[in-house]
């Protein structure tokens, strides 16, 4: 069953849906859901949502604030913290609600989501089980990387030049896209091709609100982004990492890195072979085998120990 739902996160509302198994008596325990660089919460994340929801648990998906179907004014806006933010306001509406069970709440993401989710899940107790797919664990070696050090430059001079401009005068602030067919001659975010003709085919698809630009200072807060001050206060907390092999977007040599300096026990590193970072958005058989395993190691630690 599935049901719109709203909650207030600094002061704009966040929306998004509650799905909730068809059998079962609940309250279920729960998977807070959120996506990645200007997802909106129709990609990819209701193929995951449904395997959770198979396996006895609730999932609720959301749009950040400035994306989709939520709130906000500054449009297409990506504030990691803000959106770290919107997770743990989004735990705090679903703890209390009677579909939920409050002691037993895990947290997923995928991609920027997949490092966001790292985060509140070593802030705040209230997470039981975490669950980070090919995830961004640092954003300032993962640009110098993506663009190389040529490209690299002409990125951080383009960042100082919209500094300037939003200092003037906040109506110049500027904007760019997430991925760009023409790499070398057009500076965007993640400088990849295939991006943006899997996110197009998702936008056609199933996600029309989805929005292929940001804003410029996003990218500048991206530069600023690391889960590693983070990864090992995860002392106790269940913790998978969905890894795809020779990720060059998100940099998996990086991902097993922050995994490695997680401290819980209690923690797996699934590595998906022959599978790239853009695989797990358009074959749906490789994402089924990641949604499985990450189904069966919620049950392991969610749904096992009450038994």
């Amino acid at each position: 069953m599935r049901r719109d739902i709203e909650f207030i996160s600094n002061g704009d509302k966040c929306r998004g849906w509650l799905i909730t198994p068809d059998e079962g008596k609940g309250p279920f325990p729960t998977v807070i859901m959120a996506g990645g660089w200007c997802y909106v919460k129709e990609i990819v994340m209701p193929n995951y949502a449904e395997y959770f929801v198979r396996n006895g648990f609730a999932a609720l998906l959301f749009d950040y604030r400035n994306f989709g179907v939520s709130d906000g004014s500054l449009r297409q806006h990506l504030n990691p913290w803000w959106q770290i933010e919107d997770y743990r306001n989004a735990i705090s509406f679903a703890e209390k609600l009677p579909e939920v069970d409050s002691d037993r709440i895990a947290v997923w993401g995928i991609s920027y989501s997949g490092g966001h989710v790292l985060i509140v899940g070593a802030l705040d107790p209230r997470v039981k089980c975490i669950l980070s797919t090919i995830p961004v664990v640092d954003g300032f070696e993962n640009m110098r990387r993506s663009h190389g050090e040529r490209r690299f430059e002409d990125l951080q001079e383009f960042l100082l030049e919209d500094r300037r401009k939003r200092f003037e005068d906040e109506s110049k602030r500027g904007y760019m896209p997430f991925s760009s067919p023409k790499p070398e001659e057009e500076l965007s975010v993640w400088p990849y091709p295939e991006i943006g003709e899997v996110f197009m085919e998702h936008k056609r698809k199933v996600a029309p609100l989805h929005e292929h630009w940001n804003t410029v200072e996003s990218l500048e807060l991206l530069l600023t982004y690391t889960v590693f001050p983070y990864v090992h206060r995860i002392v106790n907390t269940p913790t998978m990492m969905v890894v795809a092999e020779g990720d060059n977007i998100t940099l998996w040599d990086l991902e097993i890195e922050a995994f490695r300096q997680i401290k819980s026990r209690r923690k797996k590193l699934f590595v998906i072979p022959k599978t790239t970072h853009m695989t797990l958005y358009k074959d749906m058989n490789r994402l089924e085998i990641v949604a499985s395993e990450q189904a069966s190691f919620l049950n392991e630690w969610l749904i096992r120990p009450y038994k």
